[in-house]
């Protein structure tokens, strides 16, 4: 009862140099930092069983790529397959202090009208995991929150120029994390 369900979908994007990209929109969403990170297969090999340590890695270079931190998203897609993944992403990406990723939620920071709003879609165990699609996915969905087109407007982020989406394969083994910038 506390995972996603497995699901049927699909994602594309278009990447095309900024020379070319107005020959398929005027509102291009800009990749300005990109993280990969890897950790222990087994969890039980890994230093603690609350952190990916390729999450924090990933994290890390996405950050020092983009030029930013933590406190400069507008808007944070997590991996939230399970419960705990998402309280263990908030600190894996410099959200919140170790240990303290239950206080965003108690304090409403990650509501859609909180301090940094995730997963305005509903997550993972909202519209389900399409597996290969789950990152595009996450990518469409912070484009659409810079477009102001969220299917349903009470769901609408207002003023989205920066976005951070976070994928996890297996459990935790493979990490990779993206910061986005709006482009127009």
């Amino acid at each position: 009862y506390d995972c996603s369900l497995i699901t049927d979908g699909a994602a594309g994007v278009i990447i095309a140099a900024e020379d070319r990209v107005k020959e398929f929109t005027d509102r291009p969403m800009w990749i300005k930092g990109i993280g990969a990170g890897a950790s222990a297969m087994m969890i039980q090999d890994r230093e603690s069983l609350t952190s990916i340590p390729g999450a924090r890695r990933a994290a890390k270079a996405a950050y020092d790529m983009a030029g930013i931190g933590p406190k400069d998203l507008d808007m944070v897609q997590v991996h939230d397959c399970f419960s705990i993944a998402e309280l263990i992403a908030y600190e894996d990406l410099g959200l919140a202090e170790p240990g303290k990723g239950r206080e965003l939620i108690e304090n409403k920071e990650v509501y859609h009208d909180g301090r940094i709003p995730v997963n305005c879609d509903g997550g993972l165990k909202s519209k389900g995991h399409p597996l290969g699609a789950t990152g595009l996915s996450m990518t469409y969905e912070i484009l659409k929150q810079m477009r102001g087109e969220a299917e349903n407007q009470s769901r609408q982020i207002d003023d989205v120029k920066i976005g951070l989406a976070h994928n996890v394969g297996q459990s935790g083994q493979f990490v990779n994390v993206f910061v986005f910038e709006r482009g127009w």
